[in-house]
């Protein structure tokens, strides 16, 4: 098991140390007060006898809103065969991405079904699932909805939520304020101690089902009511999260004569005898008929998952207790179970056995997915819910298409949740590509352990004044940072997550010249990763997104090694923001050292076309003697184009863990302005280092901070 820093929340003299909540995605930015100009995409699924239809186009679609006909302006296959499979994270955009999301019911099921519920869980779901879907648990109790882990790709993560359920006994607070890590199993449970852990799940469960118990019918009915507001604003927050999603709801289900009215056959008769005799004051209607009340609470709650593409999948788990288990049965839930999956489209499965077996049958269905936008008509921000329809022109008959049933118009940034806010930017750390309209550059160097296996990697990431000072409110600027390694199967193995306060009384000259560079860190074992960074205003909501390749070599067993190239820059270009450790961790030795003097490297360098400037290269095991550089400067796909040196003048020896350091001259003449890539190769007794790359910018098109 990985075991996890906290993040580390920073407090400097020039920052309020505010942590305030995620801002706004990209999707939903550059809105003004009254309308706003939005591409709105819709994931469709096109099946017929149980199987998906490949090979349809846009041209086949037909995209309305109300009675208007929208203009397909995008369009995108997502044909999961052909996506690769285990050890590999596919870039697929959110919407494109199938989301699960594990409901345990802990207040409408006994605990011993919950505890064989998780079990069969991980078997029926996660040893199923395409490495492409994202997967989250939360929990249901008469404490109302928990959300344990957010959307992830990590597998690890999602079976240390199921082993825990959130109890809070077994965890340490989550230090993952996106929820892209499961919170820590305490390490008095962790060594191994499974029956214990058994024991203070089941405690837990036992004690919210005897809060639950209290009263009987008008109890009950009490509980329903909270049972649907809940899992209604558990659904408005699902509506923030792109993509399709699918709710495994692990339940025994609440007494569905609640809603249907009493299935007992004597009383029935005797309120039918009354009713006949004209003695109505002696019938309930609420037990005769149902509660109205709790059947009208119960659709709107449905509406809102019809609402937010989610499909209900329904597992009674009753079925999972053994014969020889004693203790209270609960009133038959199925019917209430099968209504929750039918109104949503999705299926009740009586046990695990079914849940399996059409587990394989649903991820055929959807292993093909076409993403359709549009671009409607300036609309408000009102979250008025536009209704949408989509019609496959000459359908073979028994052809069924699946989509989402509408959209709401996005809400101004200060009217959404915190949740909401959060699983946004978790959505936004697990999507491809480089977004936002805050340019941002990141800078992430691995440095040999003094001791341990985990490399110290240094990561400085640079923000563009002008762009985060774009519809500046108020007299500071509160700006959040979260740094997420991820490796190349999506599982998270270290973050930090950090809000800087920025004043701008003080601040704003120098933010508008360049912007602020940050310096964080994280710990990581040698493989293969994507850093990604995202960077937010806390007030107008505006991001920047930026994903940097790294390998952490096994500095003990790998041959020569070298760092990418390193352009110092003068320490006053930028407003310098250093991270602040947590209480009792120790900074280490500052890395960047050039002749014993510290300095600060560019992130994304810039230089004048022809310009000679000076470089730092750093590099481990390359043996003693003479070495031979080679420079080879390339567009960012690939194509060399133009010659270039790199002169090697001074050498530091490195002791210890220590690197060796050289001095460098680097030139390319004859560049036009734009963006490059510098590599990097050095050549010694002991063979060559792998080369090392960095991007640069020529000329006009270079500003500090922009990527």
């Amino acid at each position: 098991m990985r075991h996890l820093p906290k993040p580390r929340f920073l407090t400097a003299a020039l920052c309020a140390a505010l942590l305030l909540p995620p801002a706004l995605p990209a999707a939903a930015q550059g809105f003004d007060a009254a309308t706003d100009v939005v591409v709105v995409e819709v994931p469709v699924q096109v099946v017929r006898d149980g199987a998906p239809v490949r090979g349809l186009t846009a041209a086949d679609f037909e995209v309305y809103e109300g009675r208007k006909k929208q203009e397909v302006t995008g369009f995108e296959v997502i044909d999961l065969a052909a996506v690769p499979g285990a050890g590999a994270r596919p870039a697929l955009s959110a919407s494109a991405r199938r989301h699960f999301l594990l409901l345990f019911d802990l207040s409408n099921s006994e605990s011993k079904s919950i505890l064989k519920a998780r079990g069969a869980a991980r078997e029926a779901v996660l040893g199923k699932l395409h490495p492409s879907d994202l997967v989250a648990v939360a929990t249901y109790s008469s404490r109302g909805p928990q959300v344990v882990l957010g959307f992830t790709p990590d597998r690890s993560q999602v079976e240390r939520a199921i082993e825990t359920l959130g109890v809070p006994e077994l965890v340490d607070r989550n230090a993952d304020p996106l929820k892209l890590t499961a919170a820590e199993v305490r390490s008095v449970v962790a060594s191994g101690a499974a029956r214990e852990r058994e024991a203070m799940v089941l405690e837990y469960i036992e004690g919210l089902e005897r809060d639950s118990r209290k009263g009987e019918v008008e109890a009950q009915r009490a509980r329903v009511s909270a049972f649907t507001r809940s899992l209604a604003d558990l659904a408005k927050l699902l509506n923030s999260v792109a993509g399709r999603k699918h709710v495994i709801f692990l339940s025994e289900g609440f007494d569905s004569s609640i809603l249907t009215g009493t299935v007992d056959r004597a009383e029935q008769e005797r309120m039918q005898e009354a009713v006949a005799s004209g003695e109505f004051y002696n019938v309930d209607s609420d037990e005769r008929y149902g509660s109205s009340q709790a059947g009208n609470a119960l659709e709107q709650m449905l509406e809102e998952f019809r609402r937010a593409d989610c499909v209900i999948q329904s597992v009674d788990i009753g079925g999972l207790r053994g014969e020889g288990d004693l203790g209270p049965r609960r009133a038959s839930g199925q019917d209430a179970l099968m209504a929750m999956a039918k109104d949503t489209g999705g299926e009740m499965y009586r046990n695990f056995n079914d849940l399996g077996a059409a587990m394989d049958q649903m991820l055929q269905r959807t292993g093909v997915t076409y993403v359709l936008a549009f671009q409607p008509e300036r609309l408000k921000r009102d979250n008025s819910f536009h209704r949408l329809r989509v019609e496959l022109k000459n359908a073979p008959r028994g052809t069924r298409v699946v989509h989402r049933p509408g959209y709401y118009a996005p809400r101004p940034f200060s009217e959404q949740s915190a949740l909401e806010k959060l699983l946004q930017a978790a959505n936004l750390l697990t999507s491809p590509g480089d977004t936002g309209t805050i340019p941002t550059a990141v800078l992430a160097a691995p440095f040999r352990p003094a001791a341990g296996e985990k490399a110290y990697v240094p990561v400085l990431v640079e923000v563009d004044g002008k762009a985060l000072l774009a519809g500046k409110q108020g007299s500071s600027i509160p700006t959040e940072i979260y740094v997420y390694a991820f490796d190349g199967s999506g599982a998270v193995h270290d973050f930090l997550t950090q809000t800087v306060g920025l004043d701008l009384g003080k601040l704003e000259p120098a933010l508008r010249q360049t912007g602020f560079k940050f310096f964080g860190h994280l710990d990581l074992l040698p493989g293969d990763y994507s850093v990604r960074v995202l960077v937010r205003n806390g007030v107008t909501g505006q991001t920047g997104l930026k994903a940097v390749p790294l390998t952490v070599p096994a500095f003990a067993q790998a041959g020569p090694v070298l760092l990418p190239p390193l352009f110092p820059e003068p320490p006053t270009k930028w407003v310098l923001v250093p991270e602040t450790l947590q209480p009792g961790e120790t900074r280490p030795d500052y890395p960047f050292m050039l002749q014993q003097q510290p300095y600060v490297p560019a992130s994304r360098p810039t230089v004048a076309p022809g310009q000679e400037v000076q470089v730092s290269l750093v590099g481990y095991n390359l043996g003693d003697g003479e070495l031979q550089a080679v420079a080879r400067v390339t567009t960012p796909d690939g194509k060399e184009v133009a010659p270039a040196t790199l002169r090697l003048a001074h050498r530091e020896r490195g002791t210890g863990s220590a690197p060796d350091r050289w001095t460098a001259a680097f030139q390319a003449p004859g560049l036009q302005p734009g963006e490059y890539l510098l590599s990097v190769q050095l050549t010694g007794p002991a063979g060559s280092a792998p080369a090392a790359v960095l991007p640069f910018v020529v000329g006009s098109a270079a500003r500090g901070g922009r990527s």
